[in-house]
């Protein structure tokens, strides 16, 4: 490719960027850290329940 042209990756890409950037009022909001927590006693139930089966 020639350096006079322009491959439009970063440009076709801005419109996304735009999109998710934006927050939408009525959208649920959880804090992060409630999802590490979910996902941590998740994984120690799955843990829990593996041990009973044996």
């Amino acid at each position: 490719m020639s350096s006079g042209q322009n491959s439009g990756g970063l440009m076709s890409s801005a419109g996304l960027v735009r999109y998710f950037d934006a927050e939408d009022r009525n959208a649920i909001r959880i804090d992060p850290k409630t999802i590490v927590a979910f996902g941590l006693l998740f994984g120690v139930g799955v843990l829990l329940l593996n041990a009973v089966a044996i």
